[in-house]
């Protein structure tokens, strides 16, 4: 094991950033697609925040054929997700893949109480003017894949669990289709 002096660990940390992920990016393999650095940190909890699903100015989404995950400030209301350690050099793909540039998401910062109590604060996504509609059952599907895979409390999977899904038969994109499938197979 290499002996990282404290200026070394710094700039480790500078080089680095803590990403909250609540939708679709739950799930490592997921994330993995555009964002390799991405490494688990822990599970945590958002307070004072409700998920819903979307359409970013009234726009259905191409990948996921239904609404997408967001969050909203709704007092009392808590969102369990999953903080990932990830390499700075990977901010610029996470924004593109939370469509930043096109306006679907903006950044935002949050600070999140992991499941020991303690506080972090994470960069996390939220829609603007968005319509809430209902998700696919693929992206319901690979939440609660993420959510299963990472040990989020049992009563938030049953919530997710819950979501009624929209009614979209079609196919995803091949990636989508084949992390799908291997989740079924690894629950199966």
């Amino acid at each position: 094991m290499a002996n990282l002096s404290g200026e070394d660990l710094r700039n480790q940390e500078e080089e680095s950033f803590l990403y909250f992920a609540y939708g679709s990016n739950l799930l490592t393999e997921r994330i993995h697609l555009r964002n390799p650095s991405a490494a688990f940190c822990c599970v945590a909890c958002l307070q004072d925040f409700k998920l819903d699903f979307g359409n970013s100015q009234g726009k259905t989404s191409e990948t996921w054929h239904g609404g997408i995950a967001t969050i909203f400030e709704s007092p009392g209301d808590e969102v369990w997700g999953v903080v990932w350690k990830m390499n700075k050099s990977n901010l610029s793909s996470l924004d593109t893949q939370e469509g930043v540039k096109s306006g679907t998401y903006v950044p935002i910062e949050v600070n999140v109480s992991t499941q020991e109590g303690k506080e972090i604060t994470c960069r996390s996504y939220q829609m603007r003017n968005y319509q809430s509609v209902p998700p696919s059952p693929q992206y319901k599907k690979v939440i609660c894949m993420g959510a299963k895979e990472n040990g989020l409390p049992l009563e938030y999977q049953k919530k997710l669990n819950a979501i009624e899904p929209n009614d979209y038969k079609g196919k995803l994109s091949e990636e989508i289709e084949d992390m799908i499938k291997k989740g079924e197979t690894k629950t199966h």
